[in-house]
């Protein structure tokens, strides 16, 4: 290698190499919410699957002997699969005929905005196709996801680079934005989302309806009174969810 083509290969990896390190998700992070919420835990059991990386990461599992399908919960941005809406999500789901399989997205440090966490899609897709592979060897014929905000997008990438792991139905709760290549979602959606929202999910909600509207069974709900996080709503949010899921996966 001359000298030029050593020069130009280093100055490739240090430009290359910033990214790949920004890129990185925040693991000890993830570490201490699991640390944090695992004792905590009221309904279900602490679960970890494993990425074919063989990094594991934590899941909440609710069964349910008579389940009618299984039910991936997505947080969203920082959090953990027990936060805020997801727990009266994944808890009260169980009681509705569903189990339940609360999942841990990878997260960045506490103080980082949403505009950094596309390069962690792909590792949440992974994620994502781990859950639906547990639910499918619980004997779980029909999987959902049930997803909120930065999880929303998160599951919207997995949805367009679905591989094998299949999905019956999608309820995308404060989705910010607009959904991306809907052309490739195979399963109905439902875009559900507050009257108070964020303004990026308002002010799209419209180009959002638009790009469902041509696949069966979708639709999209405004929910009076309600934030971004459902505050003081969580059972009307539940009610909603559980509404699309029954009269998609109940027949």
């Amino acid at each position: 290698m001359t000298g030029i083509a050593r020069a130009v290969a280093l100055f490739l990896v240090l430009l290359w190499a910033p990214t790949q390190a920004h890129a990185q998700a925040d693991y000890a992070r993830e570490k201490r919410w699991a640390d944090e919420i695992t004792p905590a835990i009221l309904v279900g059991d602490p679960v970890y699957l494993e990425l074919e990386s063989h990094r594991r990461f934590l899941a909440v599992w609710v069964p349910n002997a008579k389940a009618a399908a299984g039910v991936i919960v997505v947080h969203g941005l920082g959090l953990h699969p027990d936060w805020g809406l997801i727990n009266p999500l994944r808890s009260q789901l169980s009681e509705q005929g569903y189990a339940t399989l609360s999942v841990q997205m990878p997260v960045l440090a506490a103080e980082e905005r949403g505009d950094k966490y596309p390069p962690l899609f792909p590792e949440a897709a992974e994620r994502l196709a781990a859950a639906v592979t547990y639910l499918r060897g619980k004997g779980l014929k029909k999987v959902a996801i049930v997803s909120h905000s930065m999880g929303s997008r998160m599951t919207n990438y997995f949805l367009n680079h679905p591989g094998d792991a299949r999905i019956d139905a999608w309820v995308a709760i404060g989705l910010p934005g607009e959904f991306t290549d809907p052309a490739t979602f195979k399963a109905p959606v439902f875009d559900l989302y507050g009257d108070r929202d964020y303004a990026a999910v308002l002010d799209s909600a419209a180009i959002r309806a638009a790009a469902i509207r041509s696949i069966r069974g979708s639709g999209q709900l405004q929910v009076a009174g309600a934030d971004h996080f459902f505050a003081g709503m969580e059972n009307e949010l539940v009610h909603r969810v559980q509404q699309f899921l029954d009269s998609r996966l109940k027949r």
